[in-house]
């Protein structure tokens, strides 16, 4: 259920995009190569849509950039994509089309699928987003365990482990997850399912459920 073809629809991304994550298995083994994904396809991108205000920055000629976000290469920004007041683009982010980068955001080591929105004070690292994906306000994936060790994914019994220091979260297509909830290091979440605010969620959410975080314990319910 946390396949990449589980996850997400490959044609709204960059045909590029499609072609490196079909290499995979799983989305936590795509993100050793984000960084080179991006210079290969920058260079590919043609001059007469995409700007290229500094090294290894590309972005398209109609999207919308705050003069006070800060893009960091590499990283490419796509067409009808809003960049807004102090987004910080690390780098190492390759955003799709139609997305939104809202105020105070932070991306570092991200794919964004096509019209994916983290519009208000999110960091999102070392992560994918699939297509129409929404993190409500202040919501954050973490990536970094606190002891430092390898990431591991878990579904109930059945452990994976990713052999990466550094894995944030995997949201499949119309993802919704709740404002200021904190997806754990090595959170998947199925397509179609929802989080409910101030959740924090770890492990893997099947597709079409909603997740809701009590103090006492966690529940995932299934859609009707």
């Amino acid at each position: 259920m946390y396949t990449i073809n589980d996850l997400y629809d490959l044609s709204q991304t960059y045909p590029q995009v499609k072609e490196y994550l079909s290499k995979f298995t799983y989305p936590w083994e795509a993100l050793a190569g984000i960084s080179d994904l991006i210079l290969e396809i920058g260079k590919s991108l043609p001059e007469d849509e995409f700007d290229h205000p500094s090294e290894d920055v590309w972005i398209a000629k109609d999207a919308k950039v705050f003069a006070t976000a800060y893009l960091g290469g590499p990283c490419i920004i796509g067409h009808k994509t809003e960049v807004r007041q102090c987004a910080f683009v690390r780098g190492s982010a390759l955003v799709g089309e139609g997305c939104v980068v809202g105020n105070s955001t932070e991306l570092k080591n991200v794919i964004l699928f096509n019209s994916v929105q983290v519009p208000h004070y999110n960091y999102v690292g070392d992560s994918i987003l699939g297509y129409k994906s929404h993190m409500g306000a202040g919501s954050i994936t973490s990536n970094v365990k606190s002891d430092k060790l390898p990431v591991v994914i878990k579904n109930g019994e059945e452990e994976c482990d990713t052999g990466r220091k550094k894995v944030g979260a995997m949201l499949g297509d119309y993802v919704e997850v709740g404002c200021n909830s904190v997806l754990n290091p090595g959170t998947v979440i199925g397509r179609n399912s929802n989080v409910y605010p101030t959740s924090c969620v770890r492990g893997v959410v099947p597709a079409n459920s909603i997740y809701k975080d009590k103090r006492e314990r966690s529940i995932i319910i299934e859609k009707k």
